[in-house]
């Protein structure tokens, strides 16, 4: 019975003294004072209808999933969160080989360009970052209501990209 608390505690002890134990921290980076966010609807200059505001819902419900910020209106947050769609691509990437090698898969893309302002010192803290979103999706016959349909999916993979970065950005000290 020994054994198994021994070793434990040699890893134990061979961590703290590799400076593992004391680099990470459960608690954000982010100012307490920065953590109210706001998103208005993204400019959309692709030719996928109602892409900038997908954009803008899905960022703030990755927001509030992660938990860091809480979701205000415009005049009341710390930071905002501005956007364009710049634009999206559909191509194909797989064939049904049992309906004659029609196409069955699609990969759908779309980049944008995302800035955060913090609206209590007037900075722009990231300005104009470009992103690249990718999903995929496959259609029987409609290829256009499918690529609808796949819209939210590509929008999540923008918003758990830029909501990443706004927790990683560096914050610096009032």
């Amino acid at each position: 019975m020994k054994t198994p608390i021994l070793r434990f505690s040699l890893v134990a002890l061979i961590a703290a003294a590799c400076g593992c134990g004391s680099t990470y921290s459960w608690r954000s980076s982010v100012p307490a004072d920065a953590r109210t966010v706001s998103v208005p609807t993204f400019r959309n200059e692709s030719d996928v209808a109602e892409l900038g505001a997908l954009a803008a819902r899905q960022l703030l419900r990755e927001f509030q999933r992660e938990g860091t910020f809480s979701v205000r209106a415009s005049g009341d947050a710390a930071l905002e969160i501005q956007g364009v769609i710049k634009d999206s691509t559909v191509s194909v990437s797989g064939f049904d080989r049992r309906s004659g090698m029609r196409t069955g898969a699609f990969s759908f893309a779309a980049t944008a360009l995302v800035s955060v302002i913090d609206k209590r010192t007037r900075k722009v803290l990231v300005d104009n970052r470009p992103y690249r979103a990718e999903t995929t999706f496959s259609s029987g016959q409609d290829v256009s209501t499918a690529r609808r349909d796949a819209s939210g999916r590509l929008m999540d993979d923008l918003a758990r990209q830029v909501v990443d970065d706004v927790l990683n950005i560096k914050w610096s000290e009032p």
